[in-house]
Parts: structure tokens; C-alpha cells; sequence
């Protein structure tokens, strides 16, 4: 079935700015409470956010195999479960119904009302219930510049790193949308020089630029997924900020990974950008070198050309922005990501979350974390108003944004953004 929402000569009725993250060749999935208080599923074309819950309800999807509820829920899962071939169906058609030659919602005012929204109408949700969350550690960059930081320069990589991708289970309840606050965490540290650990706020909260991809019910237990077959099983990719807490980190790390240093919160930008849509942008990935074990050889192009880049905004101050990287520098792609996880027959499922891991280019402006941006708080970074920032204080908010683009059409996933606040601390009972 071909993919006729991709049209890039397509021109929609809405109003879309020439530089929108949201053309009508995007048409993303998210979740949204509306101006009545009903929480629906939806989409975007530029700045009209589009309550597809109603839109079935009036019969626009006729023909479409889709049951009468499926976008009035509070996630994205049951839709995500019904596959790649519903999901390009319910694009496609969404792409007619908003195309500029089609008249028959364009003129119904009454309609209109019912469906569109304007952003400021509405409160963006979590898409979708993520069952389960894993972390991978896949980019070369980076993994080679925490190794060099932490370890001896002329072993930074680990020597399974270039055989396999490695990662990590999280913890998916603390995992939350743009917009919501994150509280610096207390947790224990050892401080330089010491010999004891003490227990007290983190000192140094970290931002770590990573996009994450949504997978469908892909497989039975004990049954893997084939590297060639996995992007069958992709939904779709949002930006993620896995935030760190490195002197936690640091101290509880070894033997068993990451724990409270990441579990404390990461957030994600709402809108769920399918696979289909990012088709135009596939690249080629780094050189793999050793050549991958046979189950994670792959054919063809794999990794997506995404400009990334983040912004430090101190509280009522103005943005300096930190990075600018891109995800085709990510050495493991997403393919072998999910081919690697269910090698041994772990089973996925319609939510599921798997994050890239840091994303750091080649050169010191494009690192993907305030770690390596400032290598470890050495070279701090110099704000706009002229302070200086080693890792993330109090106040401040991170903004990380992400889109695709070639000569003939822009395809974006808006922005997460989360302010840091302070440690949190009980009221005392008054007597």
C-alpha cells in the first residue's frame, strides 16, 4: 500500500507556516484534553491541533477497518496495536480530508468546530502507557568521550561496544511530557577525596540529548525480531531528555548500571512522529567496524538525518542554546536496536519505549550532554547573560528540539522543554 500522506507537493487548507515542525506531510499522534475537558486522541497540521475521536465520530474514516472507541481513549496504545497497515491508512486518509483540493470538511462549519482546536484549546498528555522502557548506550561519541573522562583514554570503549548495542531497563513511571517539572534529586554521592558517602541533593543534573521510538506488539515470547523486519514494529520516534544525576551516578553504577541516578524522571516531547513520515530522510549510518554478528547485519539505509539541539534557559532569562547535534550520528540504529533486544525472545509490546542513548557528534559544540559539554564541569559554558553553567541549577529549564529537512518539505517534533526545581521538602506538621 503506498504511503500517499508523504505527497511532498501537497498543500493542505489549514494555515502552516513555511518553517512548521507540522506540515501536512507530517501528521503525528498524540493526546490531548480539550477545551470541554475531554481527553481524545489527535493530530496536528501547523498550529490546529485535530481531535480525531470526533473526526470518526462524524464518519470521515469510513472504509477503515477501526473500532467505534479507538481514538476516543486516553493513549495511543490499541491504535498503535492495530498496525502499520491501519496506521498508513488512518494518514493517508487524514492527508485527503485536509488537503487544499478537498472541500468537504473546508466547507462544513459546523464540522469545523467540532474537530479543530487551536494549541492554546488544548493540554498535551503523555501518547501513550509506556509498559516498558529501555535505554541504549549507542553512540560512539559518546560512549568514547564518558570512557576517556572516567577511564583510561586508550580504552574508553568497553570491549563488547562495538559488538553489540549496548542498554539498560528503566523505569518507565517517572517518564513524563513536556512541560512538567523535574525535581533535582537527593540521592548518596562520594564526594572527591573522600572514603565515606554522604546523602544530600545531586550537585550535578544533567540533561542527555536522546530521540526514543514507540513499538507495536511485535512478538511472542521466545520469538526474536529480524533486523530487516524491525521497523515493521516501529510506530514512531519523539524527542527524550533522559535526565542524569552524575554524582549519583557515578557512585552506584558499578556493578549493575544506571539506578537512581536515572529513574528519577526523563521527559518526552508529545507528538509521536511516525516512521512513515521520516521516510524521506533516511541515511546511511557510521561505518561498522568490526563487521556486526549476522543477526544484526542489515541491509540498505537505516539511520534518519535529524538536526537536534538544545537550549539552557536560566528562570525569566533568555535561551542560550548549548548543542546541536544530529541523530544519524548514532553507531547502532534502531533496527539492531529491537533486533538485539529480542534476540534472546524478550517480548515487546504496543507502548513500549527504547531511548538512542546520548547523541554526541563528532566535534566538541555537538556533544550531547552537559558532561561532556563542559567535560565533567572543566570548561564551563557561558550563558547569554553572562553566567556560567558546569551542569543544570535550579530554575533552569532545558528545551531540546528536533526536525527534518530537504529542499522539498520540513518534517519536526515540535519541543520538550522541563523546568528544574528544587529538591523536594516535606512541610513540617504545624503543632
Amino acid at each position: 500500500m503506498s504511503d500517499t500522506a508523504n505527497n511532498p507537493n501537497r498543500k493542505s487548507w489549514l494555515t502552516v507556516s513555511q518553517d512548521s515542525d507540522f506540515p501536512i506531510q507530517n501528521i503525528p499522534f498524540g493526546v490531548f484534553l480539550t477545551r470541554d475537558d475531554v481527553i481524545t486522541i489527535g493530530t496536528r497540521i501547523g498550529d490546529t491541533a485535530i481531535d480525531l475521536g470526533a473526526l470518526h465520530q462524524l464518519g470521515y474514516f469510513n472504509g477503515i477497518p477501526l473500532t467505534d472507541d479507538i481514538f476516543l481513549q486516553d493513549t495511543l496504545n490499541d491504535f498503535i496495536s492495530d498496525g502499520k497497515k491501519t496506521w498508513r491508512l488512518v494518514r493517508n486518509r487524514i492527508a485527503e480530508i485536509f488537503d487544499a483540493k478537498n472541500e468537504t470538511l473546508k466547507n462544513n462549519e459546523e464540522h469545523r468546530k467540532i474537530v479543530l482546536f487551536a494549541l492554546d484549546e488544548i493540554e498535551m498528555q503523555l501518547p501513550v502507557q509506556i509498559g516498558d522502557y529501555t535505554d541504549f548506550y549507542s553512540s560512539k561519541e559518546h560512549a568514547t568521550n564518558v570512557g576517556t573522562m572516567f577511564r583510561d583514554p586508550d580504552n574508553a570503549l568497553l570491549p563488547n561496544w562495538l559488538h553489540i548495542p549496548v542498554g539498560y531497563h528503566g523505569r518507565s513511571s517517572s517518564i513524563v511530557p513536556s512541560g512538567i517539572p523535574i525535581r533535582r534529586p537527593k540521592g548518596q554521592t562520594l564526594p572527591q577525596g573522600a572514603e565515606e558517602p554522604v546523602f544530600g541533593p545531586s550537585k550535578l543534573v544533567d540533561f542527555e540529548l536522546e530521540m526514543a521510538f514507540i513499538t507495536t506488539d511485535a512478538n511472542h515470547l521466545g520469538e526474536p525480531i529480524p533486523v530487516e523486519e524491525a521497523e515493521d514494529y516501529i510506530f514512531g520516534m519523539v524527542l527524550f531528555n533522559d535526565w542524569s544525576a552524575r554524582d549519583i551516578q557515578k557512585w552506584e553504577y558499578v556493578p549493575l548500571g544506571p539506578f537512581l541516578a536515572k529513574n528519577f524522571a526523563s521527559s518526552i516531547s508529545p507528538w509521536i512522529v511516525t516512521l512513515d513520515a521520516l521516510q524521506p530522510f533516511k541515511v546511511e549510518g557510521p561505518k561498522q567496524d568490526p563487521e556486526p554478528l549476522p543477526y544484526l547485519h542489515f541491509k540498505g539505509k537505516k539511520s534518519y538525518d535529524i538536526n537536534l539541539e538544545v537550549d539552557l534557559t536560566p528562570e525569566n532569562g533568555e535561551a542560550t542554546t548549548v548543542t546541536k547535534s544530529n541523530f544519524k550520528y548514532m553507531y547502532w540504529n534502531m533496527s539492531q536496536q529491537l533486533a538485539h533486544h529480542t534476540i534472546n525472545g524478550c517480548n515487546v509490546i504496543s507502548g513500549d519505549m527504547m531511548g538512542s542513548g546520548t547523541i554526541s557528534g563528532p566535534t566538541p559544540d555537538s556533544y550531547g550532554s552537559m558532561l561532556e559539554l563542559t567535560w565533567k564541569g572543566e570548561k564551563p559554558i557561558k550563558m547569554k547573560d553572562g553566567s556560567e553553567r558546569k551542569f543544570i541549577n535550579d530554575g533552569d529549564t532545558v528545551t531540546m528540539r528536533g526536525y527534518c529537512k530537504n529542499e522539498k518539505v520540513r518534517i519536526g517534533f515540535g519541543e520538550v522543554a522541563n523546568k528544574l526545581l528544587p529538591p523536594f521538602n516535606p512541610k513540617k506538621n504545624k503543632k
